[in-house]
């Protein structure tokens, strides 16, 4: 009997959908994300629609890693001490109320954690950091948005390198000091918070990647896209590879503990 799959978790977007007006919410999960850890982490993506803070621990006995993706919704700047600078971007407070507790319950339970764009935002926030919600207002920063309404294939292409910091897993996986990356936000970190370590910057210093200071297992977050065809993009292949790695380790010793309680009962 095969083995059940190595399962990761990512949260859904809340959205409303149709004609204005007549609109109906939708919970949504990008597919470019999904096929991410489907081929780069050899993991089956799962969500659990309308999960609550309080089914956190119980959800994450189920799974072997979480992503958090990214998405056209920002974190609401409240969570950070900031009014609304930009009413026209859209927010979902529904998915922050899990995100941010989920992040901490990652990090506290050793759980496999991988943040992309809107997820490294947020585990940034839920730990304590702060975000400049308009990175190209800021004097002496890039602006870091994608050309909108350009084809998808030229929007997720690289636009700016990013330096890894000497010796770090990132310049591992790159196979070098620097690398050209895709860059489609319009917030980026402002304070990092305490419990992170920034891994990567862009040109104008911009934290591109970090890791969770003393996490057990797995726990980076990067600001641009590896999960655009990831496995046509070394970098971005070996962060998918090495997150469904951490994945499946702890697959196993999740399913060596469920055997033992069952030896045991």
């Amino acid at each position: 009997m095969n083995p059940p799959p190595c399962m990761v978790w990512l949260p859904a977007d809340h959205r409303l959908m149709g004609d204005h007006g007549h609109q109906m919410p939708f919970l949504l999960l990008g597919d470019k994300y999904a096929r991410a850890v489907k081929v780069g982490a050899q993991a089956q993506p799962v969500m659990f629609p309308l999960a609550e803070p309080d089914q956190i621990s119980e959800l994450l006995s189920l799974v072997d890693g979480v992503m958090l993706t990214g998405s056209p919704s920002n974190v609401h700047p409240s969570h950070f001490d900031e009014d609304v600078a930009d009413p026209s971007l859209p927010l979902d407070p529904a998915r922050d109320i899990l995100t941010l507790a989920l992040v901490k319950a990652c990090v506290h339970e050793g759980v496999p954690l991988l943040g992309v764009c809107r997820g490294f935002q947020e585990i940034n926030v839920a730990l304590g950091g702060t975000l400049h919600q308009r990175v190209h207002e800021v004097p002496g920063l890039m602006d870091h948005r994608e050309p909108k309404g350009a084809p998808y294939e030229e929007q997720y292409a690289p636009r700016h390198a990013v330096r890894f910091k000497p010796g770090s897993v990132f310049e591992t996986w790159a196979g070098g000091p620097q690398a050209e990356v895709n860059s489609l936000h319009g917030q980026g970190i402002n304070r990092l918070a305490d419990g992170l370590e920034a891994l990567a910057h862009a040109p104008d210093g911009v934290v591109e990647a970090f890791a969770v200071k003393g996490a057990h297992t797995f726990a980076y977050a990067v600001q641009f896209h590896p999960e655009w065809r990831c496995w046509e993009t070394p970098v971005y292949a070996a962060i998918f590879e090495a997150f469904g790695h951490a994945c499946r380790q702890r697959r196993s010793l999740r399913l060596q503990a469920a055997d033992l309680a069952r030896h045991t009962l």
